[in-house]
């Protein structure tokens, strides 16, 4: 395979892909070496960097939820917001997204402890973010019996972040947290 094949293939496959891909999974595709994969992938990643006298393409290829996918730059938001909204209206409820936060802040968690968190039952708004694949459950607790829920990959790509330690600290904001000096 020619160095324009394996580019043009890397390029093909991140273009249609829905989910970030693996490396494993990409090299497996191409049929080529994980390394070649992985130096072309840093080498694209360049490219479209410095592309434009080093404005940027419209779009990089990030590391995202253990794979590699192609996204929009931040700068260039503006240009397909109007797209996405329409494409997309339905949104996360202020229950949802405060649920989703417990779950994702203090996962394994089970769902009275979140609803005890939150003060409400959380049954429904479980339910409704279980249908769409943004948490999900990990395991029965052997003493209560309870499932414990924790959040996908998916919650990680919708974020654009790796892992869940790159979510950000809530502590600056909670009471009695002000800087004594």
């Amino acid at each position: 395979m020619t160095d324009y094949q394996l580019r043009a293939g890397l390029e093909a496959i991140l273009t249609v892909a829905e989910t970030p891909l693996n490396i494993i999974t990409i090299a497996g595709a191409l049929e080529v070496p994980i390394n070649a994969v992985r130096e072309e992938l840093e080498a694209l990643r360049v490219e479209y960097e410095q592309a434009n006298n080093g404005l940027g393409r419209g779009f990089e290829i990030r590391e995202v939820g253990g794979g590699f996918r192609l996204y929009v730059r931040t700068e260039h938001d503006w240009a397909v917001k109007q797209l996405v909204a329409n494409e997309n209206p339905a949104k996360l409820s202020q229950a949802a997204l405060e649920t989703l936060a417990v779950i994702a802040y203090r996962q394994p968690v089970a769902r009275g402890q979140v609803s005890s968190i939150r003060g409400v039952n959380v049954d429904s708004v479980v339910r409704t973010l279980l249908s769409r694949g943004l948490i999900t459950e990990l395991y029965l607790d052997s003493d209560s019996g309870a499932a414990m829920f924790g959040t996908t990959d998916l919650l990680l790509e919708v974020l654009g972040i790796n892992s869940l330690e790159e979510l950000p600290l809530v502590s600056p904001y909670l009471p009695g947290q002000d800087d004594i000096d």
